[in-house]
């Protein structure tokens, strides 16, 4: 049964476009409007980098963002009934304008302008977004994963090659020797959401705890229940994701100063929601964990001082 005082997600992005051309500056804000409204997290984050860095970064996470809101417009959203190859065609047809712009090295579109500048600015890697738009588009026909290897080829593009984007803009002192560990970071972030959102993400029809983890402990995620057997996997797939924020660590050590902060930030702030997932005695059912807009604004405070 669907918990009736369960947030209600935030309207989609894909129904928050501006109409007519807009300016550069006007992009960056339709992005960091994005970021604040639906990554609060990252959002408040990206207060600790120097000003000039924080829009490259809100761009990154609008690109992310309404790529992920044209799969998910369905019913359970709050969105319309759009057939399956409907969202296959306009998840398309933005990754071609998007790679089509960058070749020309300008957009026109209220979202693309911006992240367009960002790509271009600090060269980052366009393959990148390649295995990222492929992973979305998994989440079009892949209801769920057999094994952890599996779940990791999704998160390769939906997860890892996040902290892949963001290494140029956070410039480390070796990018190579920090990449395994934005990876990591990234994947953490993820599998921190597959943990908090199994409720949400069965109403899409997904399971993302891999399918050999549940049998091992011998749970049904689709019966929704609660039993000593639930909380065991829960138990290993914290376990897992807490490895992946120590490895991240390591990685933080290899950022300057401000950018350090800021990527601690964030993994302070995600990793308190496993925390509050075991406070809640591991119940994703009936409760939704979260971290506190007073949290996020107190992190930003202490690493600014």
């Amino acid at each position: 049964m669907r918990n009736p005082f369960q947030r209600t997600p935030p309207t989609p992005t894909t129904h928050l476009l501006p109409t007519g051309p807009v300016t550069l500056d006007e992009s960056y804000t339709l992005c960091r409007d994005f970021n604040k409204r639906h990554g609060t997290t990252y959002y408040w984050s990206t207060k600790v980098l120097p000003k000039i860095k924080q829009h490259h970064v809100h761009a990154l996470y609008a690109f992310a963002r309404y790529a992920d809101d044209i799969v998910d417009e369905i019913p359970s959203q709050g969105g319309r009934d759009v057939p399956t190859e409907v969202r296959a065609a306009a998840l398309k047809d933005f990754g071609d304008r998007f790679f089509a712009d960058l070749e020309v090295g300008r957009s026109e579109d209220p979202v693309l302008k911006a992240v367009v500048h960002t790509v271009r600015a600090f060269d980052i890697d366009k393959t990148a977004f390649r295995r990222f738009l492929s992973s979305m588009t998994m989440d079009l026909t892949i209801e769920s994963y057999e094994t952890w290897d599996d779940l990791l080829v999704y998160m390769d593009g939906s997860a890892a090659v996040i902290g892949e984007m963001m290494l140029p803009i956070l410039e480390p002192t070796n990018y190579a020797t920090a990449l395994p560990h934005a990876r990591d970071l990234g994947n953490a972030f993820q599998l921190t959401n597959f943990l908090r959102d199994i409720d949400e993400d069965l109403d899409r029809g997904r399971q993302y705890v891999p399918l050999e983890d549940s049998r091992r402990f011998g749970v049904d995620l689709s019966e929704r229940r609660m039993s000593p057997e639930f909380i065991a996997l829960m138990k290993f797939e914290i376990n897992r994701c807490r490895e992946l924020y120590q490895s991240s660590d390591v990685g933080i050590a290899m950022l300057p100063d401000r950018s350090a902060k800021c990527v601690q930030a964030a993994n302070t702030l995600y990793s308190r929601i496993l925390g509050k997932i075991e406070a809640n005695e591991y119940d994703v059912f009936t409760s939704r964990a979260s971290i506190t807009t007073t949290e996020k604004a107190a992190m930003v405070a202490k690493m600014l001082r």
